[in-house]
């Protein structure tokens, strides 16, 4: 974290420490993405400071809640503001800055994302909670489970999503707390929810999440049609072995392999434009022969693409429409092989003496999978 641009920001700002979730992963060895930084200081006068210097660009992103983004040669600083929750409905939080670190660390989610770190690598524990949860990969939130939910409805979602990254287990109280409140997550808005629940669906293993969440009743409000997770877990497990995680996959197992199903899910998330298409893709192709053989493979390469068919061959894995034996060659196939170009055209059959109209269309999918069956040859 501490290359040139990230000196210059303390530098500059003088009193400044990274928290949260860059602090986390550094100790616990994981990816650093997002570089969270907290101060004592205003934001207008964090702003004012850093405006003065042309190589950085700031963005008030956030600043009813004490919140600025800076940007030096691309790399990104969110930096807010010291603060505590003064009002909250479950959804929204009315802010107050303050001065005292551990006052801001007590509004905050959980143990593991209260810690800070100076630049010199020194980790302070506010709470004195911190540490021994990391070291103890325990997700526990701060206090009182039932208050932090009540600030923000979202953290129960977010319990589940930071255990399954984070924990070996889930922290009783917590869980409790979050099966006690789980209708208020219908409150939040589908935004908020999608992007909790597809980092879920992402995770390594989120079978034993859902799992956890339904035994707990904490999804009890959100419909999932014909969901099986006996076949999302080995589903998973198929694409964690040949390493081909897919969000759009994995939320169409979730909807029992049906598009109808999807639609019902869009009841309490939003699923982007490209996902579906994703989805839609996925569909049609299992509609094709099952990929147990190299020309059915190379098939559905050819009429769905690459990532299609590695996803079509996991979900027939699972349902014994492929052997696990087969796997590899088909996934070398899906790798290696060079698509080829239909070489026929409309313009060739008109040439012919074939007239514009349905009749060419026809006639032109007709040789197209006559070419197909013929393995591709010209």
């Amino acid at each position: 974290m501490c290359n040139a641009e990230t000196q210059k920001i303390f530098v500059l700002l003088k009193e400044c420490m990274f928290v949260g979730g860059c602090v986390r992963n550094t100790l616990l060895d994981k990816e650093v993405e997002d570089i969270d930084i907290a101060t004592p200081l205003l934001p207008e006068k964090v702003i004012e400071i850093l405006q003065e210097h042309d190589d950085i660009t700031v963005i008030p992103t956030g600043l009813k809640h004490g919140t600025v983004t800076a940007f030096i040669n691309k790399k990104q600083f969110e930096i807010t503001t010291l603060r505590h929750d003064t009002e909250t409905d479950g959804r929204h939080a009315v802010v107050n800055y303050t001065q005292d670190w551990v006052e801001d660390a007590k509004r905050r989610d959980f143990t593991i994302n209260t810690l800070l770190m100076d630049l010199e690598g020194k980790v302070y524990d506010p709470l004195n909670q911190a540490i021994e949860d990391i070291d103890v990969q325990k997700v526990r939130f701060v206090g009182n489970p039932e208050e932090r939910i009540e600030e923000d409805h979202l953290r129960i979602l977010r319990f589940f999503r930071f255990s399954a990254l984070y924990s070996n287990d889930f922290d009783q109280k917590g869980l409790k707390a979050c099966k006690n409140a789980s209708k208020t997550i219908k409150k939040l808005s589908k935004e908020r929810i999608t992007q909790e629940f597809f980092k879920i669906i992402a995770s390594e293993k989120p079978h034993e999440v859902l799992a956890v969440m339904f035994e707990n009743d904490v999804l009890k409000s959100f419909e999932f049609p014909e969901l099986d997770l006996e076949f999302f877990k080995h589903f998973c497990t198929f694409q964690s072995r040949y390493t081909l995680n897919s969000l759009a996959s994995r939320l169409y197992v979730c909807a029992g392999l049906k598009l109808e199903n999807i639609k019902k899910m869009e009841e309490f998330v939003l699923f982007p434009k490209v996902l579906l298409k994703d989805i839609r893709t996925i569909n049609d192709a299992l509609q094709l022969p099952d990929l147990s053989c190299d020309h059915a493979v190379r098939e559905c390469i050819y009429r769905f693409g690459r990532v299609a068919t590695a996803q079509c061959l996991m979900i027939e894995l699972v349902q014994d429409r492929v052997m696990n034996g087969y796997a590899p060659r088909a996934l070398d196939i899906v790798q290696n092989w060079d698509v080829p170009i239909f070489p026929i055209t409309g313009q060739n059959l008109i040439k012919q003496g074939i007239k514009q109209g349905p009749e060419l269309g026809l006639e032109l999918n007709r040789l197209e999978q006559e070419w197909i069956d013929s393995g591709f040859k010209t």
